[in-house]
Parts: C-alpha cells; sequence; structure tokens
C-alpha cells in the first residue's frame, strides 16, 4: 500500500516500455550489479553532480532486470524510486511523514528479497541534522533497518553531500559503497542526444 502510493516502481515502467535505453553506462550499471549482489556493503550509492544521469543508471539497472541481463540474485527483483514530494506532499501534523516512511520500512522488510528501494537525494533522508525534526526521525529509523540488513538501497547523492553526510557517519558508511558518476564524455553525450531525437 504505502509502497505503490509513495513509489514509482522502474521495473514495472521498464516492462512497459516506458524507460528510455541508457547509453553509455554499461560501466556503471556492471558496477551497480555487483554491489547489490555482495554480501556486505551491498548498498550503492551513486555520487556525481546533479545532471551526470544517476537516475538513468538505475533506470538502466531496471531494463537489464527486465531482460533477465542480471546476476541470478537480481533476476525478479522489484526496483522502487522513493517519491519523496509523495511522501511530503499534504503532510499536515507532526509525526505523519515519519509514519508514512515507517509505513514503506516495514513494507520493505516484509518483501526484503523482492525490493530495492532507490533514494535519489539520498542525504535528506539521512542527512537529517541540517532540516527539519521529521527527516531527523526518518533517519533514525532508515539507519536500524539498513545495519541489519532488513532493507536494500540504491542511493544517490551529490560528493558534497555524500562527504557531509554520509562519510561521517560511520555506522552509514560501513553500509554504502561509493560509485563515482562522472559526467557523460562527449561521444557519449552525442550517442544520447541522437537517441532522443531518434
Amino acid at each position: 500500500q504505502a509502497l505503490e502510493k509513495y513509489c514509482q516502481n522502474f521495473t514495472e515502467l521498464a516492462r512497459k516500455g516506458k524507460l528510455d535505453p541508457v547509453i553509455g553506462r554499461n560501466e556503471e550499471i556492471r558496477r551497480l550489479m555487483q554491489i547489490l549482489a555482495r554480501r556486505t556493503k551491498n548498498n550503492p550509492v551513486l555520487i556525481g553532480e546533479p545532471g551526470t544521469g544517476k537516475t538513468a543508471i538505475v533506470e538502466g539497472l531496471a531494463n537489464r532486470i527486465v531482460a533477465g541481463d542480471v546476476p541470478e540474485s537480481l533476476k525478479n527483483k522489484e526496483l522502487l524510486s522513493l517519491d519523496l514530494g509523495a511522501l511530503v506532499a499534504g503532510t499536515k501534523y507532526r509525526g505523519e511523514f515519519e509514519e508514512r516512511f515507517k509505513a514503506i520500512l516495514n513494507e520493505l522488510k516484509e518483501n526484503a528479497d523482492r525490493y530495492i528501494l532507490f533514494i535519489d537525494e539520498l542525504h535528506s533522508i539521512v542527512g537529517a541534522g541540517d532540516s527539519s525534526e521529521g527527516s531527523l526521525d526518518a533517519a533514525n529509523m532508515f539507519k536500524p533497518a539498513l545495519a541489519r540488513g532488513e532493507i536494500r538501497t540504491i542511493g544517490a547523492t551529490t560528493l558534497k553531500e555524500y562527504q557531509k553526510y554520509i562519510e561521517k557517519d560511520a555506522a552509514l558508511e560501513r553500509r554504502f559503497q561509493p560509485i563515482y558518476v562522472n559526467e557523460p564524455s562527449v561521444e557519449d553525450t552525442i550517442a544520447i542526444l541522437r537517441g532522443i531525437k531518434e
């Protein structure tokens, strides 16, 4: 229920052919699969400036899951993208955001072997010190679930936010494995634009 309400199912979109093919990101997608298939430190976090195509890499993974072009341990996984906008929308009273987030975590725990949750702007969930108390509580719910391996996530953030919020937090740093995402090369950019044009 909560997952349907507050997440976008990338694998479902891939099944319907609604995700664009990803160009020139095979290396990052391969790395993503490699980390997700590990036993420990198996939550990848894509680190790059806005616009470097972090979300596209995750969509590329969704396309591969649907095509069956992934390691055995990732077959039949559902890749969900957390919609922070929907999660925050219309929260009126104190604690409502936490309740929603808790419901998401509970559903993820119940289906741990089925779902992988993509959290773009990961720092907005874990980097709670600077913002509202709401996200602080969300971080405190999120960390133990992650630490116990009850949920599987892929994060995305900028280098600055990663260093500020994740690297400095030993409990988080132990769980996340960074993947650095650079700007696409000129050749890839041209190929991407051609792909869009076609």
